[in-house]
């Protein structure tokens, strides 16, 4: 009857345990938790999945909130000892073609920059308010 009682106890406490996890897991804050409208543009990433992962994202935002656009980079995708770029434009651009060198876009476009967000290799992150003025 006693061990009855601790395995029910102790299977109770586990399930309430991995319910907690999964809540946990899931309820994390993402980029849909923004307040700001956000649109991804384009995208570019190299293929390198031994070495250094580049990633260059270009990012419409209807508004100049310096915070919530920080706040959107760090929530982007980032390797160990890669490079992520986010460039946030005022204009939603319909074909807009990055590279993953300099310059990352086409010049026509950095007056519709607004900023730039970058998370080095070794994790240091740059924020740069109008990087092309």
């Amino acid at each position: 009857m006693k061990t009855k009682y601790w395995t029910y106890l102790i299977i109770t406490v586990l399930g309430l345990l991995v319910v907690y996890m999964m809540y946990e897991t899931f309820s994390q804050p993402g980029v849909a938790d923004l307040e700001g409208h956000y649109q991804e543009i384009s995208h570019a990433r190299n293929e390198n999945n031994t070495g250094p992962v580049v990633r260059v994202y270009a990012v419409y935002t209807s508004d100049q909130n310096w915070e919530e656009m920080k706040a959107y980079g760090d929530y982007m995708p980032h390797t160990k000892y890669g490079n992520t770029k986010v460039f946030f434009f005022d204009q939603d651009m319909e074909q807009l073609d990055l590279n993953l060198s300099l310059p990352f876009f086409d010049k026509k476009y950095q007056s519709s920059c607004l900023g730039v967000y970058e998370k080095s290799a070794m994790g240091e992150v740059s924020f740069k308010k109008n990087p092309f003025d």
